[in-house]
């Protein structure tokens, strides 16, 4: 079984925005956006809800998305940006005023309960490969490659472990997905 990898390339992340947004699936667009700019593991991802990112009395969204971990049972405090933001105004829309305590991402299954990691899992696979991908993509690759991008725009790695709440920088590197490639650029760029 091949290792999930984060997603390097920027226009495949718009791809896999554009791929759900074109289609109108706004609530696996708002999946992948929460995913991707939130570095939270999917389980905890699909257990968001609406109060979890709304203020009800200030009909505001939150500047912070407040999570303890399902895996680590650490608080995580994640800052929402305007691309999370915009895709949650997207969501609202077509979710026509949801209440405090539903879950953003519903299934169709029952009364407010949030779609499983299996089938989250399943949407992000299916569109990966639609689109052609050749790495292995799945819901894990959207917090992957929140810290790729992050370590590829100047993050520091001990910043990177911080935010993923991780226990070591080995984990973190490997997060990272860094190839030879990467690391022979920058033996190539460095020039003393």
């Amino acid at each position: 079984m091949a290792k999930t990898q984060p997603m390097k390339e920027t226009n495949q992340i718009s791809a896999l925005k554009q791929y759900f947004y074109e289609r109108e699936e706004i609530r696996n667009y708002a999946l992948v956006v929460i995913g991707l700019n939130t570095s939270l593991r999917i389980s905890d991802v699909l257990q968001l809800r609406w109060q979890d990112v709304f203020n009800y009395q200030k009909k505001t969204y939150r500047h912070h998305i407040i999570v303890i971990e399902k895996k680590t049972q650490k608080e995580n405090i994640v800052a929402i940006n305007t691309a999370i933001i915009d895709a949650l105004k997207a969501l609202k829309k077509i979710e026509k005023n949801p209440k405090p305590e539903h879950y953003l991402f519903t299934s169709r299954k029952g009364d407010n309960q949030p779609i499983t990691r299996q089938h989250a899992h399943a949407i992000i696979k299916k569109a990966s490969e639609i689109l052609g991908f050749e790495d292995n993509i799945s819901c894990h690759s959207l917090r992957k490659t929140f810290g790729y991008q992050a370590w590829k725009q100047g993050v520091q790695p001990a910043l990177l472990m911080s935010i993923y709440n991780h226990s070591s920088y080995e984990i973190t590197k490997r997060y990272l997905g860094i190839s030879q490639d990467e690391r022979d650029q920058v033996f190539l760029n460095i020039m003393l």
